[in-house]
């Protein structure tokens, strides 16, 4: 996916969460649809622990030559976190100043720094991932939840009168 469409992508998803989740109580966002379906509460941490663990690749990657990084699984970081217990604008509010962040340093990028990469190691054979290809990843993941958010917060609406 080209950085012209990556960048908005990311920009969205802290506002789409929002706007998904307007309106519904706390009690509500931490409502799972069904048994084993995530609760907003839960996507938003989800979504968090990824940009944790994508990001601080993407911020290392892009200010240091010849890294080598371990391999961090999101799932296995989200459950050390605790963001799924976090009220849900507390946590949104979070990740929206890290997601700032992360904006920041992509948009100062130079078009070289896109292509700075570093080798992962601890997930099979060691892999080259660049800038480009965690900031790709990351939006492809983001915009393929941003459906289920909705479906999700519409799903838990306020309780009928």
């Amino acid at each position: 996916m080209p950085v012209g469409q990556i960048v908005p992508i990311l920009r969205q998803t802290p506002e789409r969460l929002a706007a998904a989740s307007a309106g519904l109580s706390d009690a509500r966002l931490h409502v799972p649809l069904a048994p084993g379906e995530w609760s907003m509460a839960e996507l938003l941490a989800h979504l968090r622990s990824c940009a944790d663990v994508w990001g601080d690749a993407i911020e290392a990657i892009s200010r240091t030559d010849h890294l080598v990084l371990r391999a961090v699984n999101p799932t296995t970081w989200v459950r050390s976190t605790g963001y799924g217990g976090i009220a849900f604008a507390s946590c949104l509010a979070a990740f929206g100043s890290q997601r700032d962040r992360l904006l920041g340093l992509l948009e100062a990028l130079p078009a070289t720094g896109w292509s700075r990469a570093a080798t992962v190691l601890g997930a099979g054979a060691p892999l080259e991932r660049s800038v480009l290809s965690y900031a790709d990843r990351m939006a492809r993941h983001e915009r393929a939840h941003w459906r289920q958010a909705v479906n999700t917060a519409r799903a838990v609406g306020p309780p009928p009168c």
